[in-house]
């Protein structure tokens, strides 16, 4: 009895353990839930909202709060073609792509970095060609997008950075860039030759929520599996237990047959 009862007592601790691990991981899928849901909720705020100036949103301090990104914003300046960088291997149109930055200075001095699409890739380290933004005095509207993180182990060809990492590219156009958000394009006046467009930001919710449920009943299996076997175990040594007897009794009656048989051949 007492080796049951340390069998089943480390049963019992390996179902906590596969618990406590599932509850760890349905936690995580329920924060990246929230986190999906909160990212769906900030998309259908400001995508579509009417276009600000730049200054609303991102003022002199250079600060960009996240609960403005995607929101559109107005520009009226021009553009500095000749500081044009094209950002490498992008997932566009099913190839990797080159995207085409080119910074906007506004009409108070301040330079935007400008997103102005992606082009397909060329024979060589570069595009084929590049259509030139719009030239003079020009209106344009962008949704502002949080910069993205350095990549130091990835080169890039003169001209061309591996990710847009603002501070990264300020150092290389120079003047007062804002390094908090930068824009993808919407629209400029007068237009210009288009670039391949950006896709909308999907408003699928991803799987976590389910992925979080099924940790849960992950959980709960794990117990009454444990609990199937304990009480299979039970049930099996009950089972011996009706059974000994009548095993004794055959085995009595066995052992007289052959006392019987032994007789028999030693009077003979």
């Amino acid at each position: 009895m007492r080796d049951r009862m340390l069998r089943w007592s480390v049963y019992v601790l390996i179902a906590i353990g596969f618990a406590v691990a599932c509850v760890f991981l349905s936690h995580w899928q329920f924060d990246r839930n929230a986190a999906r849901s909160e990212q769906i909720a900030l998309v259908e705020a400001n995508y579509d909202a009417e276009a600000v100036p730049l200054a609303d949103l991102i003022g002199s301090d250079g600060v960009f709060h996240p609960q403005d990104e995607w929101h559109p914003v107005a520009l009226h300046g021009e553009y500095l073609a000749e500081e044009q960088l094209l950002v490498r291997n992008r997932p566009h149109g099913g190839t990797s792509a080159f995207e085409v930055l080119v910074p906007f200075q506004t009409d108070d001095g301040r330079v935007l970095i400008v997103d102005r699409g992606w082009v397909a890739p060329g024979s060589g380290d570069a595009p084929d060609a590049v259509p030139a933004p719009p030239s003079g005095t020009v209106d344009v509207v962008v949704r502002l997008r949080d910069g993205e993180a350095a990549a130091p182990a990835r080169g890039a060809p003169p001209g061309q950075v591996a990710t847009i990492h603002l501070p990264t590219i300020a150092d290389v156009v120079g003047g007062d860039v804002v390094t908090g958000a930068y824009g993808q394009l919407v629209s400029e006046t007068p237009p210009a030759p288009a670039l391949g467009s950006f896709d909308s930001p999907t408003d699928d919710p991803g799987p976590h929520l389910s992925y979080a449920i099924q940790w849960i009943l992950f959980a709960v299996m794990g117990f009454i599996f444990i609990g199937y076997i304990i009480r299979t175990e039970i049930v099996k040594h009950r089972e011996d237990l009706e059974d000994r007897p009548v095993r004794e009794k055959k085995k009595r009656s066995r052992d007289r047959d052959a006392d019987v048989e032994d007789e028999l051949l030693d009077a003979h």
